[in-house]
């Protein structure tokens, strides 16, 4: 437990120099967005598929997800992807702006937080972690596991396949392209794993991730994520 008083953090907060919002430039005080521009971010559709968070009529299991049920049980994501939320992911995961995973998590916490107990960011492969120098998922997994309570699992999971990043191929050689590239370092028995990520556009890498969970005994898959892309 912290010895400082009561309020001290938010006095320390109030003597730093204003700053400007990120996305519209305006004075947003000490916060990294406007209160206008956070209001602004992009919904959901009230009624989402459970399972992988598209929109779906009355909020039931979409018609992919009954064809061919993912892997993973389930999806909540806070916002969809889209202007000018894609400026903040893209500011954390491209230009280092670290304090960005803070303005997300914290996001997220405002929203449906799914049960489970322990969380799991996706990894990156040793090569894409050294380029990058940090793991976006990481940065977002170390702010939701103290509010959350829930252990933070970091070496459950290697990503050990070096493969081409997702964002650069087709919709359609994506699940080709991630296949393997998980391999399971702990047995997961009887655990629901909450497993955190930015955004999921296809799930490819989110379903072969949970594969290899569900392979080292997770009872069931959860993804928490900050957006979902929607199909066009």
């Amino acid at each position: 437990m912290s010895n400082n008083p009561p309020g001290l953090a938010a006095k320390l907060r109030s003597w730093l120099p204003a700053q400007d919002c990120l996305l519209c430039g305006a004075d947003s005080g000490q916060a990294l967005v406007c209160a206008a521009c956070a209001s602004d971010l992009p919904a959901l559709p009230s009624a989402q598929c459970p399972t992988c968070a598209l929109p779906a009529p009355g909020g039931q299991t979409c018609g992919e997800c009954l064809r061919r049920p993912p892997h993973f049980d389930a999806t909540v994501a806070r916002w969809r992807y889209g202007f000018p939320l894609d400026r903040l992911v893209q500011a954390l995961k491209y230009a280092h702006r670290l304090a960005t995973a803070e303005f997300l998590a914290r996001g997220m916490l405002a929203g449906p937080i799914p049960v489970g107990d322990c969380l799991l960011p996706v990894p990156l492969s040793a090569t894409h972690l050294r380029q990058r120098g940090f793991n976006q998922a990481m940065e977002l997994a170390r702010i939701l596991a103290p509010t959350t309570g829930l252990p933070l699992l970091t070496e459950a999971v290697e990503r050990t396949a070096d493969t081409a990043p997702q964002a650069s191929l087709p919709w359609k050689a994506r699940r080709k392209n991630i296949r393997n590239a998980f391999e399971g370092r702990q047995d997961l028995s009887g655990r629901h794993v909450i497993v955190i990520d930015d955004v999921m556009t296809t799930g490819a890498t989110l379903d072969e991730l949970a594969r290899t969970l569900k392979k080292h005994g997770a009872a069931q898959v959860t993804n928490w994520v900050v957006a979902r892309t929607l199909k066009d």
